[in-house]
């Protein structure tokens, strides 16, 4: 079957990666990855903490940054008006809204806490990166058709390259997982995968090496 919206000029022109990467990880934490909460076990999501782990080894190595995220409430009226009952469970200091212990070994610079569904919205992140001269940002997290969609749309509206790994991201549900990344990649981001990112890092590494 044709594609009909590459056939109307969507997805025509790639992205690429600009002067520096940065790294955002969205809402890897126990709540979403952790098999004993009701949202977590997906092996997507599984197999996406895996690679981004490594993803944030070589950014860190690179001297990239790493920015993470958490969905957290101070309290229910903090929270806006989600379809996703669990979600609402997520109050800050709750074991479901700790980072997965194996994102949080690799140390990320900054972990941020939010209450909608991408990791810019009503926080530092995008300053953050701008402060440190990032104009690429390459998005990793769960889960693929909502928080990490929405972030990839901000990230793209802020005006940064927007990369994002396949297998650094997950869904619950497969399908959703893959048209999901389809539909952004015919507008806001490419699709690639960790091995391609990890490259990246290590070559914009390798050209500002000043030692």
């Amino acid at each position: 079957m044709s594609d009909v919206y590459a056939a109307k000029g969507y997805g025509s022109r790639p992205i690429g990666f600009g002067e520096k990467p940065g790294v955002v990880v969205v809402d890897f934490q126990t709540g979403f990855t952790d098999p004993a909460f009701p949202m977590g076990g997906a092996p997507l999501v599984e197999r996406a903490v895996e690679n981004t782990a490594r993803l944030m080894r070589a950014a860190k190595a690179a001297g990239a940054p790493v920015i993470a995220c958490v969905v957290a409430f101070d309290g229910p009226k903090g929270a806006p008006h989600w379809k996703v009952a669990p979600v609402l469970d997520l109050l800050a200091g709750s074991a479901g809204t700790a980072l997965d212990p194996r994102i949080a070994a690799e140390e990320p610079d900054v972990v941020l806490a939010k209450t909608a569904p991408s990791i810019f919205f009503g926080t530092a992140a995008g300053a953050i990166l701008t402060r440190e001269r990032v104009d690429t940002v390459i998005v990793t997290g769960c889960i693929t058709s909502g928080c990490v969609r929405a972030s990839i749309i901000d990230a793209f509206s802020l005006g940064f390259r927007v990369q994002v790994p396949e297998d650094c991201v997950g869904d619950q549900d497969e399908v959703a997982h893959r048209q999901n990344l389809k539909d952004v990649e015919r507008r806001y981001a490419d699709i690639i995968d960790a091995d391609t990112a990890i490259a990246a890092i290590e070559r914009w590494s390798r050209a500002n090496d000043r030692s």
